[in-house]
């Protein structure tokens, strides 16, 4: 009446494997384990999430690529150049805030002036030869003749100089501030090469001020504000400073001149108010710096903005600007005396090199893997996606409409010329059913949900789902909402001129 079946399990299993006896009687089911010591303190918490990785999100974002044909120098695909492009619009901004004018400089210069910089007998490992394969349009007559060779320029410093040196300057015309984002190129070892962080073309954001030696901390302190400003508007940090100071060989200039280039750096650190420590040794060769070390959210520390003075390169490039009393002036130092101010004289201005992001691309990098691919919205390369209830022409005219809306680009085809939102909206009129378009949208991280129906057809209006923007107050999930284009394209607008 109470038969008892017993069933022995003996699969191949490997030697740590748990082995399990049922044990079946009428509707009871027993089981037991056994298991190696390896699994005495198992637990079942999924493990960690591997940090994210700006490679891999590039890849699934669509936002770079690489070609064999150009190693070090990546692709950017239109959603990476929208970030990147943001990126650069805001500096632009701000850039009228602390005074800079934007120049546009040659991409190659003869070597002659890589000589005369010092990058040439310093940094020539790294910098890349360009000669021309046609006789015919040589410079110089002499066959192998230095007058032919070029180099792709590695910094924007020495183009600079060119600038200042074309006009007479006077002390009254100081400072003076230059921003250049023309593409560089530095020769790095093809072992070392990696995503946007280690490449050999590159933007950065370069900086350079030509200033009184009285004006140097003035300077330094407006442009830690400025690293301060533009880090914050990230959420990028903590970071720290770190002043670099003399090389222990390949530099310019004397010891003496070091330690005064030293000290002014030291004063504005002091200045700041904010901690700071030295790394002996890292300055580069013409001058040292101070770095800005960035750690990301992974805890690893990176070298992004950096701001480093330089009395050497004026020399070299014999700039100067007519001031009163220029012995003074030199020292940085201002005197009352009439007969001392009744002299004028040439004096070397100070040059600051200074980028606030660094490299454009490896600060694209960090941002990839600090936002995890969840981009703010004035960021986000997919912010706004219209998707369609159906593909019935009134249902795709309307959509369609709102895109032209959004965009800023609903006015006559006769009319001015128009101005654009700098939104960016996509359209979904496929064949294929809401719920899949809207689950495909959000994977693909888009802010914010469009949808257009035959029911607002009549009215003229749209559905919006802004669950996929951060910290809105109309953000909430599952939230709709119900509007005209033109409301929401000024919610929009003043979201990302915000910088949210």
């Amino acid at each position: 009446m109470f038969a008892r079946r017993v069933v022995r399990i003996r699969p191949h299993i490997s030697i740590c494997a748990p082995r399990t006896r049922n044990v079946e009687s009428s509707s009871l089911k027993y089981q037991w384990h056994r298991s190696c010591s390896s699994h005495a303190h198992s637990t079942s918490k999924l493990p960690p999430k591997p940090p994210a990785d700006h490679r891999q999100l590039g890849v699934q974002q669509e936002l770079f690529t690489t070609s064999i044909y150009s190693p070090g120098s990546p692709i950017l695909l239109p959603n990476g150049a929208r970030i990147f492009n943001r990126l650069v619009e805001f500096l632009r901004k701000q850039y009228v805030r602390y005074g800079f004018d934007e120049v546009i400089t040659p991409t190659i210069y003869k070597k002659a002036l890589w000589r005369k910089s010092g990058h040439l007998e310093n940094y020539g490992d790294d910098m890349y030869t360009v000669t021309s394969s046609s006789p015919s349009r040589s410079d110089s007559s002499k066959a192998g003749d230095e007058e032919d060779e070029y180099g792709l320029k590695p910094m924007n410093c020495p183009g600079h100089c060119l600038i200042f040196a074309s006009q007479r300057r006077s002390y009254r015309h100081l400072p003076i501030r230059y921003a250049d984002f023309s593409p560089l190129h530095r020769n790095e070892i093809s072992g070392a090469l990696s995503g946007l962080t280690r490449v050999r073309r590159f933007h950065q954001d370069d900086g350079h001020i030509f200033c009184r030696p009285i004006q140097i901390e003035e300077e330094i302190r407006k442009t830690l504000d400025f690293v301060r400003v533009v880090y914050s508007t990230f959420k990028l940090g903590p970071y720290r400073l770190a002043l670099s100071t003399r090389p222990a060989d390949h530099y310019i200039g004397t010891a003496e001149e070091w330690e005064g280039a030293e000290n002014a750096l030291k004063r504005a650190l002091d200045a700041s108010g904010q901690e700071w420590t030295v790394n002996e040794g890292d300055g580069a060769f013409y001058g040292p710096k101070i770095d800005i070390i960035l750690r990301d959210s992974d805890g690893k520390e990176h070298q992004t903005a950096t701001i480093q003075l330089d009395f050497q390169l004026p020399k070299r490039f014999e700039l100067g600007y007519l001031a009163p009393a220029p012995e003074f002036e030199r020292r940085g130092e201002i005197t009352t005396d009439a007969e001392k101010r009744a002299e004028s004289g040439l004096v070397a201005p100070v040059l600051i090199h200074r980028a606030v992001l660094g490299s454009v691309e490896r600060l694209m990098a960090l941002l990839i893997e600090h936002y995890d691919g969840k981009w703010p919205f004035w960021l986000n390369p997919r912010q706004v996606i219209i998707v369609t209830v159906n593909d019935s022409e009134p249902v795709v005219g309307l959509a369609t409409s709102a895109q032209d809306i959004l965009m800023g680009r609903d006015g006559p085809a006769d009319g001015p010329v128009v101005t654009p939102s700098q939104l960016i909206v996509d359209i979904d009129d496929s064949q294929r059913r809401l719920p899949l378009k809207v689950r495909e949208a959000k994977s693909k991280g888009y802010g914010v949900i469009v949808t257009v129906g035959p029911k607002q057809v009549p009215n003229g209006t749209i559905t919006v789902d802004m669950s996929g923007l951060e910290s809105s107050s109309s953000a909430k999930k599952g939230q709709l909402q119900e509007m005209v284009p033109k409301d929401l394209l000024e919610l929009l607008r003043s979201r990302a001129e915000s910088y949210q």
